[in-house]
């Protein structure tokens, strides 16, 4: 079950759910709004290899704006930090951005009980449009689950990250075999 406006403001209360910083007035009927923040990593490799790091350039957006432009692959974030060790934490894209042809994220929009961080965003867009910082981007919900059962929180190598991160799934390669 998805947590009402009502839920949420009670959990924050409780410190069962984090944001920070925190505005009331993002409280949405089943959901928060997320807000984006100044840092943008851009992807600045022509070929990409999970079994290799990322190169990026890093960016951020001025007062006027920055322009984002098709088959780019922007790294962003939230401002705000959330955290939950009781809820699963899901974002998803704002209409009204969606509605402008921005994609807000690949497909890492599920998040896991313990996440503890600013969400990195993989932004790509249909048309070239210009973005500022602070606009409501995104927006978090959170679902219910058994969390007293729960036996593993999320610890893995994104835990408390404050910029736009890029994939690390290279550290995995060991995994499918490869040194």
């Amino acid at each position: 079950m998805i947590l009402l406006s009502h839920q949420i403001f009670k959990e924050v209360e409780a410190g069962n759910i984090s944001i920070d910083p925190f505005n009331a007035n993002n409280v949405n009927p089943n959901s928060y709004d997320l807000t984006l923040a100044k840092e943008v990593s851009v992807v600045s490799d022509c070929v990409l290899d999970l079994a290799k790091p990322v190169n990026l350039l890093r960016y951020r957006i001025p007062e006027e704006g920055m322009l984002l432009v098709p088959n780019k692959l922007y790294l962003m974030r939230t401002q705000e930090r959330t955290a939950t060790n009781k809820y699963v934490p899901c974002i998803e894209g704002r209409s009204s951005i969606g509605r402008m042809g921005i994609n807000i994220h690949a497909t890492a929009g599920f998040g896991d009980i313990g996440f503890d961080g600013t969400w990195t965003l993989e932004v790509s867009v249909i048309h070239p449009i210009k973005v500022y910082a602070g606009v409501r981007v995104c927006q978090i919900y959170f679902m219910t689950a058994d969390y007293e059962h729960a036996q593993h929180k999320y610890h893995g190598k994104y835990q408390e990250q404050h910029y736009p991160e890029p994939s690390r799934i290279w550290k995995e390669k060991e995994e499918w075999g490869l040194k």
